[in-house]
C-alpha cells in the first residue's frame, strides 16, 4: 500500500495510488452482513474501519492476525496476491476469519489458488466508488470470506458463491 496520495484526476485507479478508500455505505453493509470486524489489516489512520488497524508502516502482511473477524481492502497493484495468501493462511488458524474486498479477477493464478478457497466469494452487483470518487472504478469488485467467526475453519469443497448488492 502506497502512502497518501493527494487526490488527483490523473491517477485515479492508477497503481500509483493503492489505498483508494472502501465506499463507508459499502462497509456499513459488509460488517453488518459479515461482522463485526475487530481488525482492519490494511489501513491508514484516515481511511481505518476499525479502532484496530495496521497501517502501511506497521506492514499487515509482517502481523500476526490471530483471533480477529479481519476486514482487508488490500492494495489492488501488484502484490495484491501476498495479501490474498496471507488471508488465506491466516484464516487457517482458528479463531480467525478474514473478509476481502478485492477486484473480481478469476482470469489470475491468485484467484484460483486463493480465492476458490474461500468459504464464500459475492460477486458486488455493479462498480464501487473508491475513495469519494465521483466514477466508479474500472473493473468489478468481489467480497472473498474466508474462515468461519469464532470456531475453528473447516475446509469447504467449494465456495458458496453470491452476488451482494450495493447500498
Amino acid at each position: 500500500m502506497s502512502k497518501q496520495t493527494p487526490w488527483r484526476k490523473d491517477l485515479m485507479f492508477s497503481s500509483k495510488v493503492q489505498d483508494w478508500a472502501t465506499p463507508q455505505d459499502f462497509y456499513d453493509k459488509v460488517n453488518t452482513q459479515l461482522g463485526p470486524f475487530t481488525l482492519d489489516a490494511c489501513a491508514s489512520a484516515q481511511n481505518a474501519k476499525c479502532n484496530k488497524f495496521f497501517t502501511f508502516e506497521q506492514d499487515g502482511l509482517a502481523q500476526d492476525w490471530y483471533g480477529n473477524n479481519v476486514f482487508v481492502n488490500p492494495p489492488y497493484g501488484r502484490g495484491i496476491d501476498k495479501w490474498i495468501k496471507k488471508a488465506y493462511e491466516e484464516s487457517q488458524k482458528s479463531r480467525t476469519r478474514v473478509v476481502m474486498l478485492v477486484p473480481a479477477r478469476p482470469d489470475t493464478k491468485y484467484w484460483h489458488n486463493y480465492v476458490m478457497k474461500a468459504n464464500e466469494i459475492h460477486f458486488v452487483k455493479g462498480r464501487l466508488k473508491f475513495g469519494g470518487c465521483e466514477n466508479a472504478a474500472p473493473f468489478p469488485s468481489a467480497v472473498i470470506v474466508f474462515g468461519s467467526q469464532w470456531s475453528t475453519t473447516s475446509p469447504v469443497q467449494a465456495p458458496h458463491i453470491h452476488t451482494m448488492e450495493r447500498p
